[in-house]
């Protein structure tokens, strides 16, 4: 196994190797705007300290967010690129659930949050590192506050907002090592994992006007 791994779903840029039995290159870096510029020398930068070619890989995983719509696409979309340019599976794997996966709390419940933008977290509950107990959500810190209270918070979501999430662990970004490894650790358990289909969450920008007026012709 030659596992691809990568995620654009918050604002880190991160890439991973994972050869089945540890990860043996990775490389992240953090920029909110950069997605499209920053991911392929990242994939390059990979490949070239493991000493391997792009054509050994054996299979892609992606973080399938949630996430913004633009940084998100980006991560699919070469994933679906390279997947079938190498005729390899492409695996699909929550972004949160990476983020929970690499968490240096103890023992849980605990809360992952990343930032949604616009005053908002993405975010789900987990009763351990391996195992979610709510569907990703998205909603404003406040909105959710008495669901939460009391529990220890990961990711960069949690930080921006410590009057909802006082008590807030590492990592405060998804790293493509933690999907990797997680995904291996599925596949190997035989679990099927999702497709490489986005996560997006997100409430609609464009509605219908209230009040619409139809005009049909005479």
């Amino acid at each position: 196994m030659l596992l691809l791994a990568l995620d654009t779903a918050t604002p880190a840029v991160t890439v991973a190797l994972h050869d089945g039995e540890a990860v043996i290159a990775s490389s992240s870096q953090v920029d909110a705007r950069r997605h499209g510029e920053l991911l392929l020398p990242a994939v390059d930068r990979v490949l070239a300290e493991a000493g391997v070619k792009l054509d050994a890989v054996t299979g892609i995983v992606t973080g399938i967010g949630p996430g913004p719509y633009t940084g998100l696409r980006v991560g699919l979309m070469t994933a679906d690129t390279f997947g079938l340019a190498l005729g390899v599976p492409v695996y699909g794997l929550c972004t949160l659930d990476a983020l929970a996966y690499a968490a240096d709390v103890e023992k849980g419940p605990f809360v992952v949050a990343t930032d949604a933008r616009r005053k908002e977290v993405y975010w789900a509950t987990y009763a351990d590192s391996r195992t979610r107990l709510t569907d990703p959500a998205v909603d404003r810190p406040a909105d959710i506050a008495e669901r939460v209270s009391g529990l220890p918070a990961v990711g960069a979501g949690a930080m921006l907002y410590p009057g909802t999430f006082p008590v807030v662990h590492e990592p405060g970004h998804v790293s493509a090592a933690a999907l990797a490894s997680l995904a291996v650790e599925r596949l190997a358990a035989g679990e099927e994992l999702p497709a490489p289909r986005p996560l997006y969450l997100r409430r609609p920008d464009a509605q219908v006007p209230k009040n619409y007026k139809v005009v049909t012709p005479k």
